[in-house]
């Protein structure tokens, strides 16, 4: 996924506000490879109704990478990027086993560890999604883009719109004016308007 870049939400009727907002875990600018820097893109309805598709898949890129993963299994950075082209091209499958390698690397990333959730996520796995953000909140337990993507699977993959409501809380607690707490403040807002009994932060 892209450094600047959050996983899409899939937009309920009454989410639309918050369709198309990519949820991943930010990488760093040292882990994407350069020609990769471009945003994720998931099967969900962008803003305005407009339909996003996969990266194309550089096979080039992904075999040299492989290459380098051979030759270097302590070396995390070649499976993080090689997660990420996979993410991007939408075979979440192969996302997983890149990632799932490199978080065996670097337990204490929680990048990598969220993007493994964002990738379960996607492969209709929300339980096993879930379990790895509470990985990545023991490890930054104040982690805005994990909150937000709890929010988002808890609310589109479990139905568990208390759930996903406290999580999106939190986001707007610890960082109200990121990205990530706009995000979350436009979820709630489209979540009240549809559930009266939903309180906004501050009610």
């Amino acid at each position: 996924m892209k450094s600047d870049a959050i996983a899409y939400g899939i937009a309920g009727v009454f989410f639309g506000l918050i369709a198309g907002w990519i949820i991943g875990s930010q990488q760093q600018s040292a882990v994407r490879p350069a020609p990769a820097a471009q945003t994720a893109e998931a099967p969900a309805a962008a803003p305005g109704g407009s339909q996003t598709r996969a990266a194309i898949l550089d096979e080039a890129q992904v075999n040299a990478l492989k290459s380098v993963a051979e030759r270097e299994p302590s070396n995390a950075k070649p499976r993080v990027e090689l997660g990420n082209l996979y993410f991007d091209a939408e075979r979440y499958n192969d996302a997983i086993k890149w990632y799932g390698d490199a978080v065996k690397l670097q337990p204490n990333d929680v990048n990598i560890s969220t993007d493994l959730g964002v990738s379960y996520y996607y492969m209709n796995q929300p339980d096993k999604a879930l379990a790895q953000f509470e990985q990545s909140l023991k490890i930054d337990p104040k982690h805005a883009k994990t909150l937000l993507n709890i929010g988002i699977v808890r609310a589109f993959g479990k139905q568990d719109l208390d759930g996903a409501t406290k999580a999106w809380q939190d986001v707007i607690k610890l960082a109200p004016d990121s990205p990530e707490g706009q995000a979350a403040k436009r979820a709630l807002d489209s979540l009240s308007s549809a559930h009266s009994g939903i309180n906004k932060p501050g009610q």
